[in-house]
């Protein structure tokens, strides 16, 4: 038997495995490009900000923002999110400086993605906007909720374990109590899981404590596809507790289940197993349809393979009970829940040792399946935290099968009471445990394909020159581009002191390189727009080129202003 001792140090390694990556685990899908590029100077302040994510998200409410150079809101509306793409009404108004684009959404997987960058129009403020109720996701709450879906995995493999053994492998003639009181602890563990995962969610992808979480953060959550989810599964278990429980009644009964009460219940199983991956990081893959199927097929297979072996190694495969024992159960007149005898187990072991190799090859099918689609890459593998684990899991289902192999060789061998049996199953037990936790982990870590694309978020340094002058009577916007050798397209942006665009009544402009001897060259300038204008010019060698421009604003009112620019 597992000592108090070791069952303790085990679920202090497990708690370690949830709790250690808790922290970061939030951000599952990864922004790949915004416009205005971050860090981006634009001449005139756009209609809209667009957001572009590595996958579906939706839109936390009240958490998108954008603040103005002077702290006031430069949003209006509420945002849009179209797959993928978030985007950020601007009003109109809005002044030279630089901006703070503050967002919150929740990605397909149901996890909140946090961030923020800032872009400038015209010219960068002397100082950046900042906010002051922007709350990060609370470790706590990450933290909880990964331990919640741990013991959602736990309650589902002991549920189904207990399910599977009572209908099909049980001997009639021992008690079903223990393996009774099993189902229940796993109906319990799943109810109470998904219903603390319900509550949680809405702080999770709020950024709130639960403290501060409100009936409609809670209303939110039964809006979206993660609550619909949760529904549906507390739906399924209350169907698959009245059915199973009929089943159950019929074969004390008549010794055997109805063929209809067994084809329903692998229906709701079905359908149970896959509330996982609807609400996981299959939802969100490239591929939703394959990698729903194939998780669910993942983690039924793990139900029975685990559920079952538990259920055996606790009643059905123990040492026999010595003489004085067998006789005080008799005196307390308690009908025997276990061990089976050589017999019972001779009929058990090998119909079991079938199903278990069967659960297992299609555990490894499904596993591979499902890493290939969430890593992508062999570099993935190794240099993401999803990556590590999966090879982490990989290892340790690989020393767990090494014990299976070795209980399967003593069904083999009919040594069906012995001490090798009930070893390997212990140990296969204690290090399937731990398998539960990284899977647990694993749902709270950012996927490799989308932690691997997440340096591409970081957009290219701009390739032309862009300045802005202060005169006095206007601050003038100057884009050079590509700032190279050849022929440039020169744009002008025209603004007033306070940052409002200016109409300006004529433009003027020359180049001049005096390093080389290249005196001023008039430039032609087009005008666009009340303050803006454009123009073309040839730049044949390299250097800082002088430009200058005369602006006039008035019929008498007209400033020069002069600007240097590296042509390479």
């Amino acid at each position: 038997m597992i000592t108090v001792r070791r069952a303790l140090a085990l679920t202090a390694c497990l708690i370690a495995l949830v709790i250690a990556p808790a922290a970061p685990a939030s951000a599952h899908a990864a922004l790949v490009a915004t416009n205005p590029a971050q860090g981006a100077t634009v001449a005139s302040a756009p209609s809209e900000v667009t957001l572009t994510f590595s996958e579906s998200v939706t839109a936390v409410k009240d958490k998108i923002r954008v603040v103005a150079p002077d702290g006031s809101r430069a949003d209006k509306g509420d945002p849009v999110t179209e797959g993928a793409v978030l985007r950020i009404p601007l009003r109109g108004d809005l002044p030279i400086g630089t901006y703070l684009v503050s967002y919150r959404v929740i990605s397909a997987d149901s996890h909140p993605v946090p961030g923020g960058f800032t872009f400038n129009v015209g010219a960068p403020s002397a100082t950046v906007p900042t906010l002051t109720d922007d709350t990060p996701t609370s470790r706590p709450i990450a933290i909880a909720i990964g331990i919640l879906k741990y013991l959602g995995y736990a309650g589902l493999l002991l549920a189904v374990g207990a399910a599977l053994v009572m209908l099909m492998l049980w001997p009639a003639r021992l008690s079903r109590r223990g393996p009774r009181r099993l189902l229940t602890t796993g109906f319990g563990l799943l109810v109470a899981a998904t219903l603390g995962q319900f509550v949680l969610q809405a702080p999770y992808v709020n950024g709130v404590t639960l403290a501060e979480t409100t009936a409609a953060d809670l209303t939110g959550v039964l809006d979206s596809q993660f609550g619909a989810v949760m529904l549906a599964r507390l739906g399924i278990l209350a169907v698959t507790a009245v059915v199973l429980s009929g089943a159950l009644k019929r074969i004390a009964t008549h010794g055997e289940p109805a063929r209809s009460d067994l084809a329903i219940l692998g229906i709701l199983s079905a359908l149970g197993a896959a509330t996982w991956p609807l609400a996981g990081h299959s939802a969100a893959s490239p591929v939703p349809a394959v990698t729903v199927v194939i998780d669910t097929v993942h983690i039924g297979a793990m139900a029975v393979w685990l559920g079952g072996l538990t259920v055996l190694a606790l009643f059905l495969v123990r040492p026999a009970l010595r003489p004085a024992q067998q006789e005080a159960r008799v005196a307390e007149m308690r009908l025997p829940t276990g061990p089976a005898n050589e017999r019972e187990l001779a009929a058990i072991l090998p119909v079991w040792s079938r199903w278990a190799t069967m659960s297992v090859s299609a555990l490894l099918l499904a596993g591979v399946v499902q890493a290939l689609i969430e890593i992508g890459t062999i570099d993935a593998l190794v240099s993401t935290t999803y990556g590590r684990l999966i090879l982490v899991k990989v290892g340790l289902v690989a020393i767990a099968l090494g014990f299976a192999y070795f209980a399967r060789r003593s069904v083999h061998d009919n040594d069906h009471t012995g001490t090798l049996l009930r070893r390997a199953i212990r140990v296969e037990l204690a290090v399937a445990a731990i398998v539960l936790g990284v899977s647990a982990t694993l749902t709270q870590t950012t996927p490799a394909r989308v932690a691997s694309a997440e340096p591409s978020a970081t957009q290219p340094a701009q390739t032309y020159f862009t300045t802005s002058v202060k005169a006095t009577l206007y601050t003038l916007q100057v884009d050079v581009d590509p700032a190279k050798t050849g022929q440039n397209v020169v744009h002008l942006y025209a603004y007033t002191p306070e940052g409002r665009p200016l109409k300006v009544v004529e433009w003027a402009a020359t180049a001049a390189l005096p390093a080389a001897g290249i005196e001023p060259v008039s430039m032609p300038l087009l005008p666009l727009t009340d303050n803006h204008a454009s123009g073309s010019i040839n730049l044949p060698a390299a250097g800082d080129w002088q430009l200058r421009f005369t602006v006039r604003t008035t019929e008498v009112d007209e400033e020069t202003v002069t600007v240097t620019v590296p042509v390479s």
